[in-house]
C-alpha cells in the first residue's frame, strides 16, 4: 500500500498513512527525516511566502523555504503575513448558490421511533431535570440520582420504557444582564431542551432570586406548565431537603405516563443529527468526516436533517458552504456569522486562528484553514437549506447550519436545543463524549485509535485510510448505524453513562 495519500493532483503535500522514516520514497519524493502518521510531506520545493495546498485549497503559507520531501507543519507553515486574518490573506469566492444541485429522488428508510402526541418522533424516552440557575444544580442532581439505575437499582424496574431520569445543570443563570444576549441564548437553550421530543417529561428547579426567573423564561419561550412539565423554586419550597422530596414526588407522578409508549416504524425524515468533530487529526478530513458526509447525503435523501456547526472550525472554508446555499440570503447569513466571530474574538483580544489545539497539531493539523477544510466534509454535498443562530429551533429539513462555538459540549448543546435527536461525533485523538437526551455515536478516523480506545468508539472509519473500504461504503455503514441507534440500540457513550455533565449552554457576555 502506498505510504502516502494524495488528496488532489494539484496539492503541494502528501499525507503519511503511518509513521515514516527518512529515506522512504514514493512518487519521486524522498522523505527528509521522520514523518509522523497523518502529517504532511512536501511534494516539491515551496518558496517562502508561497501558498500551500491540500484538498486543492490553500491551508496556509510557507513561513520559510520548504524542500521537497520535508515535513510540513508548524515550523514552516502558518497563516501568512497577517497571521490569521483570512479575508486579508487571500480572497474567498463565496459564489452564492453556484453549486446548488437538483434535489435527489426521495427515499423511504424507517427506524423504530417513539411517536409523541403532537406528531414529533423521539429516539429516546427520558425524564429531564433542568435548572434555571447554577444555585439549584445540587438539588436537581439529588432528584435525578434517586432514580439512577446504578446507585438505586430497581427504582425504575416498573418502567422499562423509560431510558432514565437525567439532571442537566449548568454554571450560569445569574450574575448576567437579564435582557442581554447571554440571557437570550440561555433561555433559547433551556426552551429547546424543555420541549425536546426525547423528553417524556421535564421538571425545572430554580432558586427563586436569580436573574433567570422561571416565569419570565416561560413567557419568553411560550411555555406553560402541565402534568409532564412542572417548575418550582427552592426558596418557595422551603429548602434543599423539601425540594428534593418534592422533585422526587413529581417525577414519580410522571413515570407511569412516560412509560406508556412503544416503538413503532417511523420515517427516517424524523431523524435530525448534530454533526460534531473533536480531537481531530490529519486523517479527519480523509476518513471519518467525508464518510459522515456521505451518510448525511443519504439521510437528506430520506428526508432527514443534519446540522453542521462549530463556526470557528469552518472558518476559512465557509466558501465551500455558501456555494451550496439554496438562496443568496442563506449564504449571506453564514458570512455575517463569520464576521460576528471575527469581531467577537477581536474584542476579547483573541484571533480566529486559536485553533488547532495542541492535540490537533500532534495529529497533523497545522492551521485553522486546514482543520476547517476537513471539518466541512462532515456536511456532505447536499444543498445548504438554512442557517440558524445558536439553539434556534431547526424547522427546515435537509442539510442546515447552526452558528456555535467550536467547543464540542457547547456546540452540541446548541444543536440538541435546536432539535437534534442524535449526535454523530468524529474523532482522531480519542474524544470521550455523550449528550443526553440524544444518543451520540463516535466515529474513529484511524485504526490505531480504534484499537486503543474501541470501548469508546462506535465505528472505525480508519478502514478508509487502510484502503479496505471506500468513503461511500463507510457512509452506508454509518447511516445504518444511525437507524439502529435511533431505534434504541445503545451507543458506547450511553453504555458508559455519558450525557449529563456535557450539557454546557454557551455563555456570552460579562459575568457580573
Amino acid at each position: 500500500m502506498n505510504p502516502f495519500i494524495r488528496l488532489h493532483p494539484a496539492d503541494d503535500v502528501l499525507i503519511a498513512r503511518s509513521q515514516l522514516v527518512g529515506g522512504t520514497q514514493v512518487e519521486g519524493v524522498t522523505a527528509r527525516g521522520l514523518i509522523p502518521p497523518g502529517h504532511k510531506i512536501a511534494v516539491h520545493a515551496i518558496a517562502q511566502g508561497a501558498p500551500v495546498r491540500r484538498y486543492n485549497q490553500i491551508i496556509g503559507f510557507a513561513s520559510r523555504p520548504i524542500e521537497a520531501g520535508e515535513h510540513v507543519h508548524t515550523h514552516n507553515l502558518d497563516m501568512g503575513p497577517d497571521k490569521g486574518a483570512v479575508t486579508e490573506g487571500f480572497v474567498r469566492d463565496y459564489a452564492f448558490g453556484a453549486d446548488v444541485k437538483p434535489v435527489p429522488a426521495r427515499r423511504e428508510a424507517t427506524f423504530m421511533g417513539i411517536k409523541r402526541a403532537d406528531g414529533r418522533v423521539a429516539t429516546r424516552n427520558y425524564i429531564g431535570v433542568l435548572t434555571s440557575v447554577n444555585c439549584s444544580a445540587t438539588a436537581a442532581r439529588a432528584i435525578a440520582d434517586h432514580f439512577s439505575r446504578k446507585t438505586n437499582p430497581g427504582v425504575l424496574a416498573a418502567y422499562p420504557n423509560v431510558d432514565g431520569v437525567v439532571a442537566l445543570t449548568h454554571g450560569t443563570g445569574c450574575g448576567m444582564d437579564a435582557q442581554g444576549l447571554g440571557m437570550q441564548i440561555l433561555e433559547r437553550t433551556l426552551t429547546g431542551y424543555a420541549t425536546h421530543a426525547n423528553f417524556a417529561g421535564v421538571l425545572v428547579v430554580g432558586l427563586g432570586c436569580e436573574a433567570n426567573q422561571i416565569n419570565a423564561w416561560l413567557a419568553t419561550g411560550h411555555l406553560a406548565e402541565g402534568e409532564n412539565f412542572r417548575t418550582f423554586n427552592i426558596q418557595d419550597t422551603g429548602g434543599t431537603r423539601k425540594t428534593v422530596e418534592k422533585g422526587i414526588a413529581l417525577i414519580n407522578e410522571m413515570l407511569p405516563r412516560a412509560n406508556a409508549v412503544k416503538r413503532e416504524p417511523c420515517s427516517a425524515s424524523h431523524i435530525t443529527i448534530g454533526l460534531q468533530c473533536g480531537g481531530s487529526d490529519g486523517y479527519s478530513g480523509i476518513s471519518a468526516n467525508p464518510a459522515l458526509g456521505a451518510a448525511v447525503d443519504l439521510l437528506v435523501a430520506h428526508g432527514g436533517t443534519a446540522i453542521l456547526s462549530e463556526t470557528p472550525e469552518i472558518y476559512g472554508a465557509e466558501h465551500l458552504l455558501t456555494r451550496r446555499a439554496v438562496r443568496r440570503e442563506v449564504g449571506e447569513k453564514l458570512v455575517s456569522r463569520i464576521k460576528w466571530w471575527e469581531h467577537y474574538t477581536e474584542i476579547n483580544q483573541g484571533e480566529m486562528n486559536n485553533n488547532p489545539s495542541p492535540g490537533n497539531k500532534a495529529g497533523g493539523l497545522t492551521t485553522i484553514l486546514e482543520k476547517s477544510l476537513g471539518a466541512v466534509a462532515k456536511g456532505g454535498t447536499s444543498n445548504l437549506e438554512a442557517v440558524y443562530e445558536y439553539a434556534e429551533p431547526v424547522t427546515a429539513h435537509g442539510f442546515v447550519y447552526m452558528d456555535t462555538p467550536g467547543y464540542d459540549p457547547v456546540s452540541a448543546t446548541g444543536q440538541v436545543a435546536g432539535g437534534a435527536n442524535m449526535i454523530c461525533f468524529t474523532t482522531g485523538r480519542g474524544s470521550a463524549y455523550g449528550c443526553a437526551p440524544s444518543p451520540s455515536l463516535k466515529l474513529a478516523t484511524n485504526s490505531t485509535l480504534w484499537k486503543r480506545q474501541e470501548e469508546d468508539m462506535d465505528i472505525n472509519c480508519g478502514e478508509i485510510v487502510d484502503g479496505t473500504v471506500s468513503i461511500q461504503e463507510m457512509g452506508q455503514r454509518i447511516f445504518e448505524l444511525v437507524l439502529a441507534t435511533a431505534s434504541g440500540e445503545h451507543s458506547k457513550s450511553e453504555q458508559h453513562g455519558y450525557g449529563q455533565n456535557e450539557f454546557v449552554p454557551w455563555q456570552v457576555g460579562a459575568v457580573m
